[in-house]
């Protein structure tokens, strides 16, 4: 057997640095104030359980936040809306900000084209958070498309001419494939490629690695987006591929002796699971 993990895969840059950030505030937090993540911090649950052990409570909604009296609030890597910010502030909590600064690029974009007059179009999924985040700071004036049926269906009649952003954790692929369809519409846009470096390269690497292996595992959390769609890009390039949250889920007998394995994983993923993965693929043979 041969086994090959991708370099890209695991934490991203913005995912390490806002799960360092909530870890930080718990060795620091001397005065026991309690610490809060406004959503979970990233997309794992693994992740996301350690810290709750640690006191960390989650809040999940608006109305939850409104009641907070006193604590740190943490913005998770997906950013978030200007309200939560607002509403932060006039409940007097203190702000630890860890949205990913890509994704903080977006926000003063959208804020900028929509003071600028533009209509915003959001290349994403509209339930992820980051895309919900987006939409906080481009207004109501704003379309969010995540397929090939809404970007045909796409009919602005607004008169502004159009600002085209991306979630950083869209296949790059099928955004190029969107833009396309929208652009033959004849509106006056401009598209602004705002998918993470990090991204590209890692669903880059998957199809790479996928297309040369017999089995292909892809490590991550069941509501992270973006390993989601690094599941889809492998499976398009290797039919025995599998979508595993951690070792447990992997049916080791579905793994043949002589296979040569590839491993990838998402940017929510932590290390120590890669390495449990990748560790035990090897030592059944």
């Amino acid at each position: 057997m041969e086994v090959i993990v991708a370099k890209s895969a695991g934490f991203c840059f913005g995912v390490k640095r806002a799960v360092d950030k909530v870890y930080e505030q718990i060795e620091k937090n001397s005065e026991n104030k309690k610490i809060y993540t406004f959503g979970p911090i990233i997309h794992n649950e693994e992740v996301v359980k350690d810290l709750e052990k640690k006191g960390v409570q989650v809040v999940n909604t608006i109305d939850e936040l409104k009641k907070i009296e006193e604590g740190i609030i943490i913005i998770r890597s997906h950013g978030t809306t200007k309200e939560v910010y607002d509403i932060i502030e006039e409940n007097n909590l203190i702000l630890e900000d860890a949205t990913c600064p890509f994704v903080k690029k977006i926000h003063k974009i959208v804020q900028t084209e929509k003071n600028n007059g533009k209509h915003i179009v959001i290349i994403g999924n509209a339930n992820h958070p980051e895309v919900q985040g987006i939409k906080g700071w481009s207004g109501d004036d704003t379309t969010i498309i995540g397929n090939e049926e809404e970007a045909n269906n796409f009919d602005y009649n607004g008169g502004k001419s159009i600002c085209i952003v991306s979630q950083t954790t869209f296949n790059y692929n099928k955004f190029k494939y969107l833009v396309e369809i929208i652009s033959k519409k004849g509106y006056d846009i401009n598209v602004l490629d705002t998918i993470c470096n990090a991204t590209h390269e890692r669903q880059a690497e998957a199809k790479e690695i996928a297309s040369k292996v017999d089995e292909m595992i892809v490590i991550g959390g069941k509501h992270s987006s973006n390993t989601q769609k690094l599941y889809e890009i492998c499976k398009n390039e290797c039919n025995h591929t599998y979508y595993i949250q951690t070792i447990d889920d992997l049916d080791l007998r579905n793994i043949k002796a002589d296979s040569y394995v590839g491993i990838t994983a998402g940017a929510s993923t932590p290390n120590n699971i890669i390495e449990e993965v990748h560790t035990n693929v090897r030592i059944k043979f």
